[in-house]
């Protein structure tokens, strides 16, 4: 498998498998949000993920896959401290607004920055239907939340924290997505960089969401949390892990930008599974955001 994805990097083939990869990702990322801002604090629910993903993934790293090289370390490190951040922002966020509000935001914004900086890390440039893509793209981001400013009363007290977080979690939704495909080309096994990641990347929020449960009045039950956990490691393997292959197969600008179809999928889970209002002109916005990334796609 691993010579294989090797092979087609770069290739029709290679872009074929990304695209796939990517689309896949969008999906997973929209269930992996849901999972996040769904029954349990966000915190909470984080902290069981990552703490599920980072045991699955030590018998991995440590006895299956070739060991880093070592000019990985420094590389694992500024990745580590990068999604801390993100988390970070990502679940102050869910802590402040709906799913739907947030997450649209946060995934649509990321794309704008991830392209300029594959344009200065990696020297990838579109064409101009591609930014016509981005444009049309963030037509649907800002118009979202526009839209979410004008119209939403629920939650109007903490909504501009929200949507402010909400920016510039996407800046570091883009700043990981750049980071992790510099880093998933510099080893020469990309399962290496998967498995070390995954592992590393759970240490630090264990103990952020212990220490959180400990000082809750009514803390949830452990065993529902637990499982949610370990359902969303494995998505959370699923996912992240698609689109960082398609980084390493084909462009990043492109993977990034074709992941945050994910909105249209989150828009359906926000409305089936958490019972959140969408309604026909914010399910609009959001597939305009996803028609961007189509135009993207095919302005290729």
């Amino acid at each position: 498998m691993t010579d294989w994805l090797i092979s087609i990097e770069g290739t029709e083939t290679g872009h074929t498998v990304a695209l796939s990869l990517a689309l896949l990702a969008a999906f997973l990322h929209a269930v992996f949000g849901a999972l996040q801002k769904g029954r349990h604090d966000p915190w909470l629910t984080r902290g069981a993920i990552d703490a599920s993903y980072g045991l699955m993934a030590a018998p991995f790293a440590l006895f299956v896959v070739p060991w880093p090289e070592a000019h990985m370390w420094p590389i694992f490190a500024t990745v580590f401290v990068i999604h801390v951040v993100y988390k970070v922002l990502q679940a102050w966020a869910y802590t402040k607004g709906a799913y739907t509000v947030v997450y649209p935001v946060v995934r649509g914004t990321g794309p704008l920055f991830t392209v300029i900086g594959a344009y200065y890390l990696f020297g990838e440039v579109f064409t101009l239907t591609q930014w016509l893509g981005v444009a049309v793209l963030l037509a649907g981001i800002f118009g979202l939340a526009l839209y979410n400013l004008m119209f939403l009363t629920s939650e109007r007290d903490t909504l501009n924290a929200a949507l402010g977080l909400a920016v510039v979690t996407g800046l570091f939704v883009a700043l990981y997505t750049t980071y992790d495909a510099y880093g998933i080309r510099a080893t020469a096994n990309p399962f290496t960089f998967l498995a070390w990641f995954f592992m590393i990347d759970g240490i630090f929020m264990p103990p952020i969401a212990y220490m959180r449960w400990k000082r809750m009045d009514n803390p949830p039950a452990l065993p529902p949390l637990a499982l949610r956990g370990v359902i969303g490691g494995v998505v959370a393997f699923l996912s992240f892990g698609s689109v960082m292959m398609a980084t390493r197969l084909d462009k990043v600008g492109e993977a990034a930008v074709l992941r945050e179809t994910s909105t249209v999928f989150a828009a359906i889970i926000g409305w089936l599974v958490l019972k959140e209002t969408v309604g026909p002109r914010r399910i609009a916005l959001m597939a305009l955001i996803a028609l961007g990334a189509v135009i993207v796609e095919m302005g290729g």
